[in-house]
């Protein structure tokens, strides 16, 4: 597979809101004004609304599902975190909190099918659950396509056993590693920590545990990506949070959001733009209150 996602799926929030049981592992949600629900709901979905226009202006392939009014589901808006695509293979994955695991959707996949997505395979590996091991598709897992190594940094959402199976089933070959925050706590997703695209890799090598850090950077670029690392101040403006597409004219775009496009150096910029088109969304509430950003809220399907 090419590392660009040449098509995505999006998730139009029904009840998106500041979510207590997913907060207890992702340090990045915030709670000021988290009570305000009706207008954070409606700010979320005028901030979606524009991105996928952003997106779809910038000639990217975006095929839009609707989040089902019930069972109400906050974090619905990152189907990331719950399947991935695979030339027609589809995972389904388990998932800590009990009321992500309700955005696992089978009419979805047959909506995306509709709208020319392969589906000529289903494979649930979300048994694990009750093992309460966890592994939350391409947010625990960043994956190098072209190179088929899966990246993960271990957390209560990321289990080495699950990662195992996943690369068992792809033939991929994990590089497993460990990523913790400002005050110590591991990093609840991997996608928080780096990005992945053809060429470069951006990623934030200071949260990684310091014995592990050489061999991480190093698989990088002996892979052949030019290794473009952030603080962590920029991890926590969701700078490691980005996602590479190749649009319908064939050009290489990164997707990121304008909290993080300011967040970055000039030289940062400059080195990024020079491998890809920059496109910034803005998504503020989204990522205050879902403590994630915009390659939370793409699921590459191609």
């Amino acid at each position: 597979m090419k590392q660009a996602a040449a098509k995505i799926m999006m998730v139009r929030p029904a009840h998106f809101g500041y979510d207590p049981s997913t907060a207890e592992t992702n340090s990045f949600q915030q709670t000021e004004g988290a009570e305000q629900q009706y207008a954070i709901q409606r700010q979320a979905v005028e901030e979606f609304n524009g991105a996928v226009a952003t997106l779809r202006a910038t000639g990217i392939d975006v095929v839009v599902i609707d989040d089902t009014d019930e069972p109400k589901k906050p974090n619905a808006v990152f189907p990331n975190n719950w399947v991935s695509f695979h030339d027609g293979r589809v995972i389904l994955y388990p998932m800590l909190a009990e009321n992500r695991r309700w955005e696992r959707r089978m009419d979805l996949l047959d909506e995306l099918a509709e709208a020319g997505v392969p589906v000529k395979e289903v494979i649930d590996i979300s048994q694990y659950e009750a093992e309460d091991k966890f592994l939350e598709s391409t947010g625990s897992v960043v994956i190098d396509y072209e190179n088929d190594l899966a990246y993960a940094c271990l957390s209560s959402r990321t289990h080495k056993d699950v990662l195992n199976k996943l690369c068992e089933l792809n033939g991929y070959e994990p590089v497993l590693f460990e990523s913790f925050n400002k005050e110590g706590v591991p990093v609840y997703h991997t996608n928080v920590v780096m990005c992945i695209a053809s060429k470069y890799a951006v990623i934030c090598a200071e949260s990684i545990r310091e014995d592990q850090r050489f061999d991480v950077l190093q698989t990088l670029k002996t892979t052949g990506h030019e290794v473009v690392e952030i603080t962590m101040d920029q991890m926590y403006g969701f700078a490691g949070n980005m996602l590479e597409v190749e649009n319908q004219q064939g050009e290489s775009v990164l997707v990121m959001s304008q909290t993080a496009y300011d967040s970055l150096t000039e030289s940062q910029i400059q080195c990024l733009s020079a491998h890809s088109k920059i496109q910034t969304v803005q998504i503020p509430t989204i990522e205050k209150f879902g403590g994630g950003s915009v390659r939370c809220m793409m699921c590459r399907v191609l």
